[in-house]
This record gives C-alpha cells, structure tokens and sequence, in this order.
C-alpha cells in the first residue's frame, strides 16, 4: 500500500487516530501489526529524541518508510518534537509527510514567528504541520495537571502560525508511568469548538482506556502514545529473560517485547475507535 499522508488519515478517521512512537525497527513492525489486526490506520513517529539515539535521521526513517509501504492498512511517518529545523527539512527531504515542529520553548512570539516560518516552508512542499503553544507537561516526566492552554490564544496561534494541527494541553505529561492524568474535558470541548484545525493529545500513556475514549468524543484527533508501549516492550523481554538464563539470541526476547507491542497497539486503537 503506498504511504498515507497524515492529514488524509486525520480527516478520514471517524474516530481518534493513534500515533505511536518508534524508536527501533522493531517497535515500527509491531505498531503496524497491531494496525493491521484491526484494519485501522496508524502513525509511526520519530522524535527528536529517538534521532539522537540512532545518531542519525536517515537509518530509522528510511527504515519506517519501508515498513509503512508494506502494510496492508494506511499508515503515516512522522517527525515528532523537532526543534532543529535542520532536522525537519532533511525529514521532508527523506520522505516523511508531517512533522510536529516544537518552539514551545521559546518566547511567545519567537515560537509564533519560527513556526510560521517552518508550516510555510513545509507547506511548499506538501508536508502537514503540527505545533504547540506552551509546553505540554514535563517532558522530563514531570506531571503537571495544572497546565492548560486557553482556547482564544489557541485560535490566534494558529491563525497567525498556519498549522494544520495543534497539541493542547489540558492535563496530561509526557512519560507517565501510570495511568493517573485527569483531563479537562470541557476544555477539550471548547477547544475543539474553536480550534479550526485538527487537536492532539501528548502524553496519553498516563490516560486511562474510558478518558482516552471520553477525550475522543469530546474533540480529541491524534493521540501520542510513547511510553506505555516502551514499558511493554521493556517488561515482555524482562519476563522472557527471567524464565531463561541461557538464551543468548535477541531475536526470541525482542520478539517478545516485539509481541507485547503489537498486542498493545490493538488494544489502543480499539479504545481510540470506542
């Protein structure tokens, strides 16, 4: 199947679309997997992080792309968190259709003028743009229930930036261990009332399966899950090691937290279709 763009799969999904975050390849054919078992779409996403950690762009992109051509469901590649705009041109230039440019930490009206600058600059090239005001929790794992992003600076960043979607925040934080995030949901709603563009939710690991349901119907679009998929990856292979001490060939303890994934994957998109 060819590649999906993100914005077609956004638009087309009736219901929440989930975008996972891959940081090796095995990560990439257990998401799809998990897509494919329900014959849903689904977005692979690359961070900024997981670039570091490889070293590179290009090894685990090109690797993505491959894995997102072959799928038997829509599936999309993804640049999340980019603060480099580096980085963000040599993932356009790789082929990835959508990036998440993230200035939130910059000045108010510095985020405001980059992120302009990066959507009409994508845009040029086909590329669909999501960006944030503020920052959205800790994302040193911090919680942070307090952060919420008010619905008229949210129709005026995206007015003044172009962005073809918003990540807002309203109760979550990234790399949550538990499923403990209480969502403002009438926030949900009235953003989603005044937002013209496409809402997503960061930090959804620490959102429990009947919120994550409830944040769709009240206007939720993408939903960023990282970290529960890492834990379940982590304990499978952990779970596989401790029941045999002589094992030596990764490729039966990956497959383990290869299948955990994948399991998880289905589980959650199920959950994101109600």
């Amino acid at each position: 199947m060819p590649l999906s763009p993100i914005g077609d799969i956004v638009r087309q999904s009736p219901a929440g679309v989930g975008a996972f975050n891959v940081i090796q390849l095995e990560h990439a054919t257990a998401i799809v997997a998990g897509a494919e078992s329900l014959d849903l779409p689904v977005v692979l996403q690359i961070s900024e992080n997981c670039v570091r950690y490889h070293g590179a762009l290009e090894p685990i992109a090109l690797g993505a792309l491959a894995v997102a051509r072959r799928a038997a469901v829509p599936v999309a590649v993804h640049l999340d968190h980019a603060t480099d705009r580096a980085l963000v041109e040599e993932a356009v230039e790789l082929g990835l259709g959508s990036v998440m440019y993230d200035a939130s930490a910059l000045p108010d009206e510095d985020n405001v003028r980059t992120t302009a600058e990066v959507a009409a600059w994508c845009h040029g090239r086909g590329v669909w743009v999501e960006a944030e005001l503020g920052e959205v929790g800790g994302k040193d794992g911090v919680h942070a229930p307090g952060a919420r992003t008010k619905p008229h600076e949210a129709v005026d960043y995206v007015a003044r930036t172009g962005v073809d979607a918003l990540a807002v925040a309203v109760g979550t934080s990234h790399a949550m261990t538990t499923k403990s995030a209480e969502l403002d949901l009438g926030l949900i709603a009235e953003l989603r009332a005044a937002v013209p563009v496409p809402l997503v939710l960061h930090g959804s690991s620490g959102v429990p399966d009947d919120t994550l349901r409830a944040a769709v119907r009240h206007g939720m679009k993408k939903i960023n899950i990282a970290t529960h998929l890492n834990k379940a990856f982590t304990g499978a292979i952990r779970d596989y090691l401790g029941h045999d001490e002589r094992v030596v060939d990764p490729r039966k303890y990956v497959q383990a937290g290869r299948d955990a994934v994948s399991r998880e994957v289905s589980h959650l998109l199920g959950v994101l279709a109600g």
